[in-house]
């Protein structure tokens, strides 16, 4: 396993999946480094939203992994593998079920704890980078208004944590498990992702387009689709829905 001196610790950014990226770009990156930073300017989530936090707060963090070894028909399974290590990472705070809702947000009690966002490099059909992207709520109380249902693990637990010892627990997770599955040694892993999938086998609301409908969760499949079932049975890749919680 790799040591905390791939741990880089930053004080300012704009994103550390922007700065891991350039990283890469300039061949200074190197397999398994974590970039961690106590401030992002400009914090990316999914589909292009802003992912908020207070400074020196929460995990902010961004692993840098060589992918050539795997094919990119695996792109899923790995997202999979990094949403599974993040819950249970998350677990290990907290009583109650820690899940994950579609494709990769940790949710608590139906609140929302953390996101992850992978950007990947290609060169042809050459997978050769992946950046993961974690962001948890750690010792933050006070949320944005416009913010759907945040908690972070103070709120639950009543108790502050050392934000970047967190980190590195996370960081060497990740590194563990992602250099195992890198071997071929870890099975099961879309069976795992849902077994803790976020409402499974319960009616939700989801929306396409202009329409909401409400529909069963059913399971998500190792490309990433979503099934669902009411009047007929359906699936949905990323994107195509938003969910109405």
């Amino acid at each position: 396993m790799l040591n905390n001196h791939f741990f880089d610790l930053l004080d300012s950014v704009d994103s550390t999946n922007n700065y891991a990226m350039a990283q890469i770009n300039t061949g200074f990156a190197k397999d398994g480094t974590a970039y961690f930073t106590k401030l992002q300017t400009k914090g990316k989530g999914q589909q292009g939203k802003f992912w908020q936090s207070a400074v020196e707060k929460n995990i902010l963090l961004s692993v840098v992994f060589e992918m050539e070894s795997l094919k990119l028909a695996n792109a899923f399974e790995f997202n999979m593998l990094v949403a599974i290590t993040t819950r249970a990472f998350f677990q290990k705070y907290v009583e109650e079920k820690v899940t994950i809702k579609w494709p990769n947000d940790i949710f608590w009690c139906d609140r929302k704890a953390g996101g992850i966002l992978i950007e990947n490099v290609f060169s042809g059909t050459t997978w050769k980078w992946a950046v993961v992207g974690i962001g948890i709520n750690i010792n933050q109380t006070d949320f944005e208004a416009e913010l759907k249902n945040p908690i972070s693990l103070q709120l639950i637990t009543k108790k502050e944590y050392e934000v970047i010892d967190l980190a590195k627990q996370l960081h060497q997770q990740l590194l563990a498990n992602i250099t195992a599955y890198k071997k071929g040694e870890l099975a099961n892993i879309v069976q795992q992702y849902n077994n803790f999938l976020f409402k499974k086998e319960k009616k939700v609301k989801l929306k396409k387009g202009t329409i909401a409908f409400e529909t069963t969760i059913k399971h998500v499949d190792e490309k990433g689709m979503l099934h669902c079932e009411d009047v007929m049975e359906r699936e949905f890749r990323f994107g195509e829905v938003e969910w109405v919680l």
